[in-house]
């Protein structure tokens, strides 16, 4: 094990997205503009969702969290971004750079298995309908969520102790918005063989393991929908399940883009900007969009809104004149 000749360090400085001289302040209005419309889209949801009782039901609230999930992971990395990007470059306390790999890593990881749960709902609804509420229901999906927090919370932790007990070295820059894994442990002096043979073991029950649960009910759910006869019965039971397809999509193809395949430090910024900002933003515009529920529900919200407002007042019956 060889050792860099040079001091210890306890800052990392985050390089950010570089070349933005011309650029930065319409950078930074744009992902400032992006993360209001992600906090205020999800809230909408999450706000629709818990008003409406016909959406009282296991998919709507999965629905929810989701828009939770997102909610934090955005603002687990955008804030600091903003900083990072106005300022051309930031520094951040060792411990501040782990934790937010941390805090990061679990809500990635959540809404890997968010997406899962989701696709075994939509099986059990298209595949199952007869047995639907007897298999998912909200204390089954609330037991499974918490269950999955805890697991999760753990196995990255697994990760994070041995970190925080390396010795990092000059030069103490990462070329990235974020603290991710791989950056960080480049910048370590320590033997760091074990956290990445960690890491590639808990790929396996943390992306592929959920991912082909995905796989398998979509291939279960695409079977079922061809032996339905009508195509108006096979384009009403696939709008079920489109939003969450199109999400699961774009999710998975993000992550397994910088993942498992060798990406230059440009593409690798851009594809995370992808699945921490972009991605964020655009799942509460696809539900909404394509969700004729969610609409109905929506406008009935909006209906109400005025109402409250300008509630007439109280006049004495002068009897006809």
């Amino acid at each position: 094990m060889e050792y860099r000749n040079v001091s210890l360090v306890n800052e990392i400085f985050l390089l950010g997205l570089q070349n933005l001289e011309n650029l930065r302040t319409f950078v930074f209005l744009l992902l400032l503009l992006i993360y209001c419309v992600t906090i205020c889209g999800n809230l909408l949801i999450i706000v629709v969702v818990s008003s409406s009782r016909s959406l009282h039901s296991p998919m709507y609230f999965l629905l929810t969290q989701l828009s939770f999930s997102d909610i934090l992971l955005t603002t687990i990395i955008v804030p600091n971004m903003l900083r990072v990007v106005w300022s051309g470059g930031s520094y951040v306390q060792l411990m501040g750079c782990l934790a937010q790999y941390y805090f990061f890593s679990v809500c990635e990881a959540f809404e890997i298995f968010l997406l899962t749960v989701m696709s075994y709902d939509r099986y059990q609804a298209i595949c199952n309908p007869l047995h639907y509420t007897s298999v998912i229901d909200i204390k089954f999906c609330l037991k499974v969520l918490l269950l999955s927090w805890m697991i999760i919370s753990c196995m990255i932790l697994m990760l994070v102790v041995p970190m925080s007990q390396y010795q990092f070295c000059e030069p103490n820059v990462i070329d990235h918005f974020f603290c991710d894994i791989d950056p960080i442990l480049e910048l370590s002096c320590s033997d760091t063989s074990l956290v990445k043979i960690e890491s590639m073991v808990l790929v396996i029950p943390l992306v592929l393991c959920p991912f082909s649960v995905i796989i398998v009910s979509y291939v279960y759910i695409i079977f079922t929908i061809l032996k339905i006869s009508s195509v108006t019965g096979r384009q009403k039971t696939f709008s079920t399940c489109s939003s969450h397809l199109a999400v699961v999509a774009l999710y998975y193809g993000s992550i397994i883009s910088i993942y498992l395949f060798p990406n230059t430090v440009v593409v690798r910024k851009i594809m995370s900007l992808f699945y921490t900002v972009v991605t964020p933003v655009l799942n509460p515009i696809i539900y909404s969009l394509s969700n004729r529920d969610i609409k109905e529900a929506f406008r009935k919200l909006m209906s109400k809104a005025p109402n409250v407002k300008t509630r007439p007042s109280k006049t004495i019956d002068q009897g006809p004149i």
